[in-house]
């Protein structure tokens, strides 16, 4: 009996270590009475991977779908803009070149009209102003007619021409009749020299009073029409403009008594204006006629213009020298009397590449400019060199003939901060 439970456990035994183990051979797995092993195909190693990469996403919350994939995003520091969205964020793109950087001197200035085209208008007479067809603001043309003076002055000069011009005429005619009779010898000759000498006295009168009348603003053509005009006419004298402007002044009221020397109409042409500016004795050196000059004005007012007067001497009160800058001023930017600053180079110096101060960006203590690629910007470290108000040197990062930002790139350097934000914000 004892040798029979001791069989008994034996076999209990095996049976269990069967059961665990599944590599015990079939013979001994038959001699017990198991069933056979049932062999499953190993997985692939390519198999293993991908159930380890689906488990490593779902275990991260995080699968890619279509059109998500890594490739699919812009690469670090670049910034993808067709050429609709550039024109759209008024985005300027420029070639990088060559350009002069100048140490300038700042000179603060006063804008005049250009006395070359400024115009005082007087009425010429003594009279009444009984038409006044401009006014203030009023564009004129050269010619035109701004005034009408009637004046008693100018009735009478008008009259002494026309007599000195019907005298004239009867005197050259007088002449011509003497002079056929002296050749004839039917009349004296002492009678044909008087008739030249009365001819030749009214010449002299009528020339005269022809100068009176152009002194006092008539016009050859005007003179020349006078025998065709009505005689309520010769009272009135026109005043017209003598250069074409704009009108700036007009002191005088409809009905107003004037003298010859009363100034009627002030007339300035301001397609062109001065600046005019004191230059202190340190800046002498490098101040110099025929220079050009920046002018900076007030508000959005900008414009190059050169030096055409550096006075020789200098002011007793102030010890500077005034000089005068022309500038053009085709949009009327410029406004006399307002304030302007002159900034006046005195070193210039050409470097290889010069790009607007607007081009450069500091972005984590670098300065970067955007560089144009076919897909939109790609962010560049630069490193500057010398520089002015205007532009800067890029001495390393951007190469002669690439294309960048050169306006407006903050526009750029805002949409890598926000990608930056949001990458940051999705891990």
């Amino acid at each position: 009996m004892k040798s029979f439970l001791t069989f008994l456990a034996g076999a209990l035994a095996a049976l269990g270590i069967a059961a665990l183990l599944p590599g015990v051979p079939a013979s001994l797995r038959s001699g017990l009475g198991l069933a056979p092993v049932v062999e499953t195909p190993a997985p692939s190693r390519a198999a293993e991977s991908a159930g380890d990469a689906h488990t490593h996403d779902h275990a991260h919350g995080h699968a890619h779908g279509p059109g998500e994939e890594h490739g699919d995003e812009a690469p670090e520091g670049t910034v993808r803009m067709t050429e609709e969205q550039v024109a759209a964020a008024r985005i300027e793109v420029a070639e990088a070149g060559p350009g002069l950087v100048a140490r300038r001197v700042s000179l603060p200035g006063t804008v005049s009209a250009n006395a070359d085209r400024l115009a005082h208008i007087p009425a010429r007479v003594a009279g009444i102003i009984t038409a006044l067809n401009k006014r203030l603001g009023d564009t004129v043309a050269a010619g035109e007619v701004l005034a009408v003076v009637e004046s008693a002055e100018i009735a009478a000069a008008k009259g002494d021409y026309l007599a000195a011009l019907r005298i004239t005429e009867l005197a050259r005619v007088t002449f011509e009749r003497e002079q056929r009779l002296w050749q004839r010898r039917i009349s004296a000759e002492q009678d044909f020299l008087k008739a030249r000498t009365d001819w030749q006295e009214a010449q002299i009168r009528l020339d005269l009073a022809r100068q009176k009348l152009a002194a006092i603003g008539l016009s050859q053509a005007e003179v020349e029409a006078l025998p065709r005009q009505p005689i309520e006419a010769l009272r009135r004298q026109e005043v017209r403009a003598p250069i074409a402007g704009r009108v700036t002044s007009r002191p005088k009221m409809l009905g107003d008594a004037v003298s010859a020397e009363a100034e009627v109409y002030t007339l300035a042409d301001l397609s062109t204006v001065w600046v005019e500016m004191a230059v202190p004795p340190a800046d002498l050196a490098f101040v110099k006629e025929g220079m050009r000059v920046r002018i900076r004005g007030e508000g959005e007012a900008r414009g190059e213009g050169r030096i055409v007067f550096l006075s020789p001497v200098l002011d007793p009160e102030t010890r500077s020298a005034r000089a005068v800058v022309e500038v053009p001023n085709p949009e009327g930017a410029f406004r006399p009397g307002g304030f302007a600053t002159a900034e006046v180079a005195t070193e210039e110096r050409r470097v290889e590449v010069l790009v607007p101060r607007g081009a450069v960006q500091e972005m984590d203590g670098e300065s970067v400019v955007f560089v144009r690629t076919p897909e939109g910007f790609e962010k560049r470290e630069v490193v500057l060199g010398r520089g002015d108000q205007e532009g800067v040197e890029v001495v390393f990062g951007l190469d002669p003939g690439e294309r960048y930002a050169a306006a407006n790139s903050f526009i750029l350097k805002a949409e890598l901060g926000k990608a930056g934000a949001d990458h940051g914000h999705a891990h």
